[in-house]
């Protein structure tokens, strides 16, 4: 139950520290996610992105009654692990159309439920956004996934938008998401509100959140974590560090 009131978190578990680490930031993230596109039961959900927190939205669209999940991106480790460990549908958005490949999967309706969990750094492929701007030329924000997304999204579905912005967007297609009647919901995640809910999924088993751990580093060696995991080598996912 999402709002459900389930007391406060226990002081003491016998969970390891990585299978708690996750309700601090990102679990949360891509469950709120979920609970923002107003997922009903035997929904077709299609994830933008296959970063850490679009793998947690994966995990928590199952958890709220989606019949299928599709999830978008050009990195292979990253689509593997939302196929295997997240049980997606998977679209290398390098390889096949986006709009394309979701409407022949969903005979021609789209998506019910659209989720960007990639935000500012999206980089498209045989778009006319993409092509008028350099997903690498430093501008601060790209509204290719979010435009995608309206595009492909069924008439009258509903956008969740957890993936993070940090200045106005340009060319952003309100006209598209207006005559198409779609409804968004965004925002910070209430971490507090969902640590204790959450951290139920993970004592019932639907759950174990370090599947997303790929690298464990000590803090000396922080630099060139954050550098793999920018640069998505080594097949860098998530980083855990200790002192």
């Amino acid at each position: 139950v999402p709002y459900a009131d389930v007391g406060p978190l226990k002081v003491e578990s016998d969970y390891s520290d990585e299978q708690l680490l996750f309700l601090s930031d990102i679990y949360p993230t891509g469950y709120m996610s979920a609970i923002n596109a107003d997922i009903v039961p035997g929904d077709t959900v299609a994830v933008w992105g296959c970063g850490p927190v679009a793998q947690f939205a994966i995990r928590s669209a199952w958890m709220l009654g989606a019949g299928r999940v599709v999830a978008i991106d050009r990195v292979p480790e990253r689509l593997k692990l939302a196929e295997e460990k997240g049980g997606a549908e998977v679209i290398n958005f390098e390889k096949e159309n986006v709009y394309e490949k979701l409407l022949e999967m969903t005979k021609g309706y789209g998506p019910d439920r659209c989720i960007d969990a990639v935000g500012a750094e999206a980089h498209g492929a045989g778009d006319p956004e993409a092509e008028r701007r350099d997903p690498d030329s430093g501008e601060a924000n790209h509204p290719l996934a979010i435009n995608e997304m309206i595009r492909c999204c069924r008439k009258g579905g509903h956008l969740s938008l957890p993936g993070v912005y940090t200045a106005p967007v340009d060319g952003f297609m309100l006209n598209a998401l207006m005559n198409k009647s779609l409804s968004v919901k965004s925002g910070q995640t209430h971490m507090q509100q969902y640590m204790p809910p959450l951290l139920q999924t993970i004592e019932q088993g639907l759950i174990d959140p370090s599947f997303i751990i790929t690298h464990r580093e000590k803090l000396a060696d922080a630099a060139g974590a954050y550098e793999r995991f920018n640069t998505k080598s080594d097949g860098c996912i998530k980083v855990v560090m200790t002192p």
